[in-house]
Order: C-alpha cells, then structure tokens, then sequence
C-alpha cells in the first residue's frame, strides 16, 4: 500500500517543469472547516444520481456504499450516506476507472514527449475526449467538470484583480506559470494539427488553460503517473483531515480511509496537502480564513555597490548547500519563513540559511569572510550557521532582515487597507470569491511576517547593552 499527496508538489511552486499541483473544487470550493454548515448535506445533487452507477459499471466494481454526491454551500461534494467511523473505507476506485495520459492517441503522445509535463499531456486527453462529445468513454465524467467561470485559480484572474496580490511572490508565479502554460499549448496545437486536425480546429489558448487547471487541481499522483480519478475528486479539502489517497499495487486500485467519524448527512473530506494559502491560491482556486501551513518567501541579494560583491558570491556559491526547499524556485538569495511561534524561542521558522545570509551580507573586510570560510570547512561546510563574533556585526545583520521584513509588512498592511476600503457590495460574485481569496492570503502572510519581525525584535534585544526595539507595523484586525 503506497500512499500519496496531491500532486501539487509537482505543480505550480514545486517544479516548474511539470507544473501545477493537483487535487481539485468544483465550483467554488473555500473550505471553512471551523464552519459546521459547510458540512452539512443541503441535497443530493440530482444531475449526478447516475454517476456512480455509470462509474461502477465500466469498473466492474463497487465504488463506495458509504457516499453520496451532494451540494454544501461551496459546491458538488462528498456526503456519508450512512454513519462512517475513523478507519471505514471511504470509497475504491479501480485503475481501470481512472484517467490517465495513456488515453492519448499513440501518434500525438509520441509528439509530445519532450516538449509537455505530464499535466500538460492530460490537458490535451481532456481536450480530445470533450471534442468528442457524448461519444467519449468519459463523458458522463467530462461533462460533470468545472466550467471555466467556474475556476479561481490566480491563472484567471484579470490585471486587476492581480494587483490586489502585488505584494505576495504569488504574483509573479501566476505570471511564470501561464508562461508555461502557453508554451505547452503550442506543442500540443502542434501535434493536433499534424495527427487530429479536426481538433486543432476547436482548441484555443483559453480551452487548454481550462483543461490545463482542471488536471493542475484535480489529479493525483499515483503509480500510474497521474491519475483522473472521478469520484474521489469531488471530495473537498479539509487542512485537518488526514485521510488521503492511498494506491494498491496487489488490487490496483486507489482508495480512501476515513480519519474520523461521520453522521449521515455531513460532508466527508480529504487532505490535499500541508499546502500555505499561495500554493492553495495557484494550484487549487481557494484559500482558508486560517491557514496553519502559510508561509512567505523573502528574497534578498548582494547590492552590486558592495565592494566585496564577487568574493560573497563566489564564497556562497562555494557553500551552497542543500537547505530546506522553498515551495517556489529554490535558489541562494530566496528563502521561505515560517510562522514563529515564540517571540522568545529559537526562532523556529525563520530560516539559519536566511540568518547567515544576512551575516555574509554585514560584514566589510576579505578577512571577515576568510575566517567564516575557514570556520565552514572545519564544521559541516554550511557558511556563517553560528552568531559573528562581533556583535555588533551580529546586531547589525538581524537589524537588516528586521528592516527588509518590515517594509513586507508594510507592503501587505497597505494592501489589506486597500481590500477593506473597497466596496463588496458593487462587485460580481466572481470578484467578491477573489476579493476574499487575496484577503485569507494577504493576512496569513502578514501573519507569518509579523511573527518573524517580533522574534528578531527579542533577539537584538540580547545583542548589545541598551534594550532595542526594532519597529514592527501593527494592522488592527487580523480576523
């Protein structure tokens, strides 16, 4: 029994040459797990009374007795139909049941081999499949997706409704990711237009971004590449849950363990993954008023106008070594903090490999960095891990993170103001479900930098003689 996460490890921040990260929401899925009547049935979904007759019949097999499919104030859902207890299967979908880039005509898998990510390939399989209409073995499935209207991945978000995000990193991965988006496209129109023409005829940029976001937020990744599986996809997200999907190799099959106990009638969820509202946003389409997995990504860099520019970077570049990875493309000068849970800790979350940047950055002199070197190679290779000697230097590093992460404070307050001095009440319905998404986003990572900008407080305060209190901006609601 193997068991995996949502693929959006592979997906937007993670890779970018797979991209997206999978699992999924139809419709509008802003998951309030603290919120009892999210999870309470509001009535079975009568489009889909044949779905899991039509699925259990080309499997050959019993899917679920337990669930039924439903509608909750967000949307197409998974209910118990029965009372479930923690350790009950939840549902068995069989290989055969699921969608996987193996659908793909021979002639056009093998065009584009080097040129598309595995999403990207399941894209064009969805494309495919929906131009043939009622004649496609998935259809009852296909014609049961998200619409694009549907969709609030940060990849359909106008200029404008971007610009409420400026200040997150999330901005420029939503631009690197329809960049990518675009180049798979044209290497899929390619090999249509040379293998099946009479759909190349059809598809648009906007059709393959669709297909690209249903796959980005709903598939899985299983020993099989990754997998399409109906039914268990209409399950939402809950941050707390620890039921996932687990794959069988002996029964080849995927199937699903509940966590906890169920009433009849009360919605039944799923973990996605341990994911902060930034990746939530990209790869999903929803965030969480509170999310305990957010983080922010800092990046900071040697000024050309630092004398010793060269020697730092050749001694970083000598040092690299493996750090904790960033959920956005990893490099030397990017850096992911977490939220600090102690003021007066060891500042757990705040990473030593953003704290040693920072040293390297303070110090003036060849020798300074001669010495750290030297002190590298006697230790584990890892540069300037350990407080300088000179506290004074040691003071003034901390004092320049403090500064950097006080101006993203500032940054994400103005930007919160701006959200909450704008009118909900003349907005589409659209706009508001964005509106809200930047507001959870905007205020986790305020929430994480704060944190980070009251630890640095405390310990300049241990540095030098006089007591130091760094400034930390302060916003009045939080909730």
């Amino acid at each position: 029994m193997i068991s995996f996460a949502p693929t959006a490890k592979l997906f937007g921040f993670q890779q970018r040459c797979v991209c997206s990260s999978f699992r999924k929401r139809l419709g509008v899925k802003l998951q309030f797990s603290s919120v009892p009547e999210s999870k309470v049935l509001s009535s079975l979904d009568e489009e889909c009374s044949d779905f899991l007759p039509w699925l259990e019949q080309i499997s050959g097999a019993k899917i679920s007795n337990v669930l039924s499919i439903g509608r909750s104030t967000y949307g197409r859902s998974l209910f118990a139909s029965k009372v479930i207890l923690a350790g009950d299967c939840l549902l068995k979908v069989p290989y055969n049941a699921q969608i996987t880039q193996d659908e793909l005509p021979p002639c056009v898998k093998g065009s584009l081999i080097d040129e598309v990510g595995s999403i990207g390939k399941l894209a064009a399989v969805i494309i495919i499949e929906k131009r043939k209409g009622q004649n496609s073995r998935w259809a009852p499935y296909i014609t049961r997706l998200p619409q694009p209207e549907d969709m609030h991945s940060t990849i359909f978000w106008s200029e404008d409704e971007l610009g409420m995000i400026h200040c997150s990193t999330i901005h420029k991965e939503t631009a690197k990711q329809k960049a990518q988006i675009e180049k798979e496209f044209s290497a899929v129109a390619h090999a249509l237009q040379r293998h099946l023409p009479e759909v190349h005829e059809s598809i648009t940029l906007k059709d393959f971004m669709h297909a690209y976001a249903l796959v980005g937020s709903r598939a899985w990744e299983t020993s099989k590449g990754i997998s399409l599986i109906p039914f268990a996809d209409f399950m939402n997200h809950d941050g707390f849950s620890e039921s996932i999907v687990v794959d069988d190799e002996d029964e080849q099959l995927s199937e699903v363990t509940a966590d906890r106990n169920y009433n009849p009638g009360e919605e039944v969820f799923i973990s996605y993954g341990r994911f902060s509202n930034a990746t939530l946003s990209l790869d999903f389409g929803f965030t969480l008023p509170y999310n305990i997995h957010d983080q922010v990504q800092v990046k900071m860099e040697v000024e050309n106008r630092d004398p010793l520019r060269e020697m730092k970077l050749e001694l970083l570049q000598r040092h690299r070594t493996p750090s904790v990875k960033n959920i956005f493309h990893s490099s030397w000068d990017a850096f992911t903090i977490k939220e600090v849970k102690s003021a007066k800790g060891k500042g757990k979350g705040l990473p030593q490999s953003l704290r040693a940047f920072a040293r390297i950055l303070c110090l003036t002199s060849p020798q300074e960095l001669s010495d750290l070197s030297k002190e590298a190679a006697q230790k584990d290779g890892r540069l300037a891990r350990l407080p300088l000697n000179d506290s004074g230097k040691e003071f003034q590093a901390h004092q320049l993170l403090s500064s950097h992460i006080s101006k993203l404070i500032e940054e994400h307050t103005s930007s919160i103001e701006a959200l909450e001095a704008s009118d909900p009440h003349h907005s589409s319905r659209r706009f508001a479900v964005r509106r809200q998404m930047a507001r959870n986003l905007l205020v986790g990572e305020l929430r994480v930098l704060r944190s980070a900008a009251a630890w640095l407080s405390h310990y300049c305060t241990t540095l030098l003689p006089q007591p130091v209190n760094l400034p930390i901006p302060l916003i009045t609601d939080l909730s």
